[in-house]
């Protein structure tokens, strides 16, 4: 098969199996995502901008938001100690090791790395990503010169990267004694969660400690606890009573670095890329465990890009709400001051007594407490700033956010569907990876795709018509068989099919007598057979499995092993479901004495799969 012996490829679900492509190339999703991304922008940039600078929100949150932050693609950030497996991770999910990255056991990851999607594999330095138009790193510049050089973008051509964006962060040190940065590690820390979609702590069973800077930096995502997800790694190192201990174990220290009155679900999980035999004695005991684990961790990644628009609008209004509330604080503070002398003695007497500031605050606007700053951090930033040097209460830009609030933000979520909808889904995911095959054979094939070579020399009147014989012949020799051009299909970028992300997923007949599969040749004609055979957890039909079932056919070893070598395109001794559907329609093909090439060309366009694979 064309292609296979490259480190990535496309994986072959078709496209109508789970998504629906408009005419402007886009799925329902995506354009649900522009459409609110646009609206964002205006309604931010009109109504909720001019409130943050009237009253310098910057110098206690963060700087305004560009268009750019707000267009942005959802973010994934990792954090974790050195070696706890945060970049094998992330080559995990991509399928495939990004540009500048390095795994080894010492700490290896010593800048901050955002992994995007790009035409060709590249990186971006820090003060070039900083300064682009087209990229959301703008606000990175006010972190120095020191961090800057210290920060790159890797760009690379997978397609889970048009959905999302991956933060690759330097391992943290172990030990109460941290090593100068440079710059402030917790604030940029604190800047990527805030963009963030989803936040992932790992650890592993070996390094359960939690430093002084880790703590730091857990501390700082305070606000965006319903983002992050704890990971603990390599369980399948560990033996089973170990794993016990070790789970016990990270959740007492967590609970006393995580002030909350609910337990944190920790995810475990050994994620290693397909292409990459795991490091250490592997404890099977564990597999059903971590298999079920990984499952349920992967179902969060998977809901990001879908549930994408709905963040952001979350995450405007969150902001839009904390702006109105330091609008309200400063324009009290100013107004607090007298208009002529003892305004510095004011000024200090409030801010020794913040909280009964925020008190008097809260009842004369009605303001929920939930809404107000921690008072000491408030405090520490309010003294670099002269409160008589502040603009007078606007009431007239609080308005105007009010607006917003409570009509431009309501009337956007009116457009978000409030039932399940077909989605961009990535499908199931799997975590073994067999290369056993049942026809496995010592020898060479002709081709990759081609056909046996013993089938080229049989007698022309086996055939229905001498062209199909010659063609045969042609294929055997690997010489090419001149075809149509082919129609462009719209399809939606997937994994590659060793990605952890990627799998097969099947669409549901909404027809009470089922579907006519003779008519619609794209739907799976085999799929009851396939539920009877294979794995009914993975899902797989493996590969001793797969003899039994191939043999009934009545096709020749030679013939079946062609047929797999066909549809284990990835390589990983076992196919699901779409990969059966195209065996078992091969073979049906091949007993009526199709050629194999023809076969394989025929079912490919039938099942929509000509737009992934070429033969």
């Amino acid at each position: 098969m064309e292609g296979k012996g490259k480190e990535r490829a496309v994986s072959m679900t078709p496209a109508h199996a789970s998504v629906s492509v408009g005419p402007d190339g886009m799925t329902d999703e995506e354009r649900l995502y522009q459409e609110t991304v646009r609206q964002l922008q205006k309604t931010y940039a009109k109504k909720i901008k001019p409130l943050e600078q009237s009253y310098c929100f910057e110098g206690f949150h963060s700087a305004p938001l560009t268009p750019q932050d707000i267009g942005s693609k959802p973010m994934v950030l990792l954090i974790g100690q050195y070696s706890t497996g945060k970049t094998t991770f992330v080559e995990y999910l991509l399928g495939e090791s990004y540009p500048g990255a390095h795994v080894g056991i010492e700490p290896t990851t010593d800048r901050f790395v955002a992994i995007m999607n790009g035409t060709e594999p590249k990186v971006i330095p820090g003060h070039a990503a900083a300064v682009s138009g087209d990229m959301p790193f703008s606000g990175l510049t006010k972190f120095g010169t020191k961090f800057l050089s210290r920060f790159q973008v890797a760009q690379l051509n997978n397609p889970l990267l048009s959905n999302l964006t991956l933060i690759d962060t330097p391992g943290i040190l172990s030990g109460s004694k941290q090593i100068n940065r440079g710059y402030d590690f917790i604030s940029v820390i604190n800047w990527f969660a805030e963009r963030s979609d989803l936040i992932l702590l790992l650890f592993d069973g070996y390094k359960l400690d939690i430093s002084d800077e880790f703590k730091g930096a857990i501390h700082s995502l305070r606000g965006h606890e319903d983002k992050v997800r704890i990971v603990l790694n390599k369980c399948d190192q560990i033996s089973q009573q170990q794993l016990m201990r070790v789970y016990g174990a990270l959740m007492w220290s967590l609970g006393k670095v995580i002030p909350t009155p609910e337990v944190n679900r920790v995810y475990l999980g050994s994620f290693w890329p397909k292409y990459k035999s795991p490091v250490g004695t592997i404890h099977e005991e564990n597999r059903e465990l971590i298999f079920t684990e990984q499952r349920d961790l992967l179902r969060d990644l998977r809901s990001i890009p879908k549930n994408a628009a709905l963040r952001r609008v979350n995450e405007i209004v969150k902001r839009a709400r904390q702006a109105r509330v330091h609008a309200h604080i400063i324009g009290h503070l100013r107004s607090e001051l007298p208009s002529m002398f003892g305004k510095n003695k004011k000024a200090k007497a409030m801010l020794e007594d913040l909280p009964s500031e925020f008190k008097k605050i809260q009842v004369r606007y009605n303001l929920p407490p939930g809404d107000f700053p921690n008072p000491e951090a408030f405090k520490g930033d309010l003294e670099a700033f002269k409160i008589a040097d502040f603009n007078k209460f606007n009431q007239r830009l609080i308005s105007v956010a009010d607006d917003a609030l409570s009509t431009d933000f309501p009337k956007l979520m009116q457009k978000f569907p409030s039932a399940g909808r077909p989605s961009a889904d990535f499908g199931e995911d799997e975590m073994e990876d067999r290369e056993q095959t049942p026809y496995a054979s010592t020898t060479a094939n002709a081709s990759t795709y081609g056909y046996n070579s013993s089938r080229a020399s049989e007698k022309p009147g086996e055939w229905p018509n001498e062209k199909q014989r010659i063609e045969a012949n042609n294929t055997a020799l690997d010489m090419p068989v001149a075809r149509p051009p082919l129609p462009p299909i719209p399809s939606v970028p997937r994994p590659p099919p060793y990605s952890a992300m990627s799998a097969a997923s099947s669409s549901s007949s909404r027809n009470p007598f089922g579907e006519d599969t003779e008519r619609n040749t794209g739907l799976l004609r085999y799929r009851a057979m396939f539920e009877g055979v294979s794995d009914p957890k993975r899902k797989v039909l493996t590969a001793d499995s797969a003899i039994n079932v191939f043999a009934e056919s009545g096709l020749s070893t030679d013939v079946l092993r062609d047929v797999w070598s066909i549809c284990d395109w990835d390589n990983r001794g076992e196919l699901d479901q779409v990969q059966f559907e195209v065996a078992m329609r091969l073979c049906a093909r091949l007993k009526n004495n199709e050629p194999l090439d023809a076969a394989k060309h025929q079912v490919f366009e039938e099942l929509g799969l000509l737009n992934h694979f070429r033969p």
